[in-house]
């Protein structure tokens, strides 16, 4: 089946439905939870001005879901749904959107200055990754770590990683979390022409 194509911004309010989900597929990553909340913002006049209008929109959404999580279990799983939808770095590659490839492989290779790793050397920092992407989410049931990579090498994610575990703050894990996707959506949207 081929993907919907992706609508123009001004189109939104009147595109159909599926190039509306594949547009909110490819910025944040394909899940249920983020159509239910983000299509209402794309189905009416006026569209946004711009993919920075787009992603503020869902971010303002996101924040207000965390908000509540606390206090409202529906919207707590909603949103850990739709920050869930985000894989695993160092996932493996058969189960990650082309834009999760992308941005894993572009760890790699920030990772590969200087002489190139060997095979131990890889499996020992896949292994840690694993390590930490379980210790994070036993840290923080439900959750996902998102991190905007932006070309940062693993171990600087690890580091990353390390920190907010130690943090233990929920609230502010979901805040770092929302934003970081909202990061990986603006960049994603640029790479994809969306402006």
């Amino acid at each position: 089946m081929t993907p919907a194509p992706l609508p123009s911004l001004s189109a939104l309010p009147t595109a159909p439905r599926s190039s509306q989900t594949a547009l909110l597929d490819a910025l944040f990553e394909p899940s249920p939870a983020m159509h239910a909340l983000a299509l209402p913002l794309l189905a009416h006049p006026p569209p946004p001005s711009s993919l920075a209008a787009l992603v503020l929109s869902v971010q303002g959404a996101l924040m207000t879901l965390a908000a509540n999580a606390d206090y409202d279990p529906a919207r707590r799983d909603m949103l850990e749904d739709v920050l869930g939808a985000h894989p695993r770095l160092g996932a493996a590659n058969a189960g990650l959107s082309e834009e999760s490839r992308r941005e894993q492989a572009a760890m790699e290779a920030a990772a590969a200055v200087g002489p190139p790793p060997g095979e131990d050397e890889r499996r020992r920092e896949a292994d840690e990754l694993a390590r930490l992407n379980a210790e994070y989410e036993r840290a923080f049931p439900g959750m996902r770590y998102v991190v905007f990579v932006n070309g940062r090498p693993r171990a600087d994610i690890m580091r990353d990683m390390r920190k907010r575990i130690e943090r233990a703050d929920i609230e502010e894990e979901r805040l770092e979390a929302i934003r970081a996707m909202c990061a990986i959506a603006l960049d994603r949207g640029r790479k994809l022409g969306i402006e």
